[in-house]
């Protein structure tokens, strides 16, 4: 059953998918479709387990996951901070409130701009290039990170392996020793280190052994920091055959390499909301071409390009038939004119009918946060879902607005 996918407050009553409360075709209806719908208990619920696991631990939440200032409001209520990238984010993290002193901005190429922006937020800087010390310092940054590439090969798609020999992130060794007494000569609070291995991350095992390296890395320099940043990476599933760890089965052999006397700081982004996502689309057209069975929806890849990009695999279900038995495989097409424009190749469902609503699980990460406009297709509302209430925390984007930005 694909409700083991969905968050936490799902449940099918009356044949009806109903989310935080709500029945997901009267969301559908109020709001319009492609609608993504987040659900507000299973975020604090996924806080919550981070704070038993580290508790100790500065949460930043990976805002890259999907920058809304609503939902960085919520997780500033529960005292989580941002991990910011660029001038945007954190942007987007300063008006949701979250102050200076919890937000790590990182980025492998900062402008002169976003580090001045930085330093007027207060935030703690990740230093992640040979000569970033010397910018850093010249934008009067005052405290900083150094990255460190350990050399791990994570087990996830190569697009989001980032510490492996040839990533464009961080300093092998020699080069964050360098960088780091750099820092320090020209009086920069060097606070720790940084390091981060991939994200959707299905096991502990890489995560644990570039830890370790990083405290061999601190060992040889004899230093211990005041401040240790794991990152993050912690994966979600997307359909019933992946196996992923829980918080506390991923965090804690963490949490016990850490040196005694280090603050620890920890920034998941799609295990915080990756869950908590549910994209509700409306069917279309419904044909078959060469033995396929096509269901079209009025989205794709313009809301959720994972398929395409990572090869990500999703189910789904007749949110207004919740209960009806599949009948037959069916690909999931979107309305783009790309071939490829597919969100989901083999969905087991009883029937599609045209205005049926169709909801996909775990879409709550690097989903409309890597969307787009293509074809001229205005990106969808955000809703937040709780105690049978939802409120719109994006609104839905028109044809007049993407026509604004044309000049002459």
């Amino acid at each position: 059953m694909v409700l083991e996918l969905l968050p936490e407050t799902a449940r099918i009553e009356d044949g009806e998918l109903l989310l935080g409360g709500m029945p997901a075709t009267r969301l559908a209806e109020e709001h319009g479709t492609p609608l993504l719908v987040y659900c507000e208990r299973t975020i604090r619920e996924q806080v919550l387990a981070y704070r038993e696991a580290a508790p100790d631990a500065l949460i930043a939440y990976g805002t890259k996951a999907f920058a809304n200032v609503a939902l960085l409001r919520l997780f500033a209520e529960e005292g989580v901070g941002a991990d910011v990238s660029t001038q945007g984010e954190l942007a987007f993290a300063r008006a949701a409130g979250i102050s200076g002193k919890r937000i790590v901005f990182h980025g492998n190429n900062k402008s002169t701009e976003e580090l001045r922006a930085a330093t007027e937020a207060g935030a703690l800087v990740v230093l992640d290039a040979p000569g970033e010390a010397d910018a850093a310092a010249a934008a009067g940054v005052r405290r900083v990170l150094v990255r460190l590439t350990p050399g791990v090969e994570a087990v996830t798609h190569r697009s989001i392996q980032t510490a492996h020999a040839e990533s464009k992130f961080g300093l092998a060794p020699e080069a964050a020793e360098r960088e780091l007494e750099r820092a320090r000569e020209l009086g920069l609070e060097v606070e720790g280190v940084h390091v981060h291995i991939g994200s959707q991350l299905g096991r502990p095992d890489e995560s644990v052994l570039a830890v370790e390296r990083v405290v061999a890395f601190l060992e040889r320099l004899q230093w211990t920091p005041s401040v240790l940043d794991l990152g993050g990476g912690l994966g979600v599933r997307h359909n019933r055959d992946e196996r992923l760890p829980s918080v506390t089965e991923f965090v804690r052999p963490l949490v016990e390499r850490v040196p005694g006397g280090v603050s620890l700081i920890l920034e998941p982004g799609r295990s915080l909301v990756g869950r908590a996502g549910v994209t509700l689309y409306r069917v279309g057209s419904v044909k078959e071409s060469g033995g396929v069975a096509y269901a079209a929806i009025d989205g794709g890849m313009s809301d959720n390009p994972r398929p395409q990009l990572y090869g990500a695999r999703y189910e789904a279900l007749l949110a207004n038939r919740a209960d009806e038995l599949p009948s037959r495989v069916y690909r999931v097409a979107g309305k783009h004119c790309e071939s490829g424009d597919v969100l989901i190749e083999a969905a087991e469902l009883p029937e599609p009918r045209p205005g049926d609503v169709l909801a996909v699980p775990a879409t709550g990460a690097y989903t409309l946060a890597l969307g787009s406009t293509y074809n001229g297709v205005p990106r969808p509302a955000v809703v937040l879902v709780a105690d049978g209430e939802a409120r719109l925390i994006r609104r839905r984007e028109s044809v007049d607005e993407l026509l604004r930005y044309e000049a002459g």
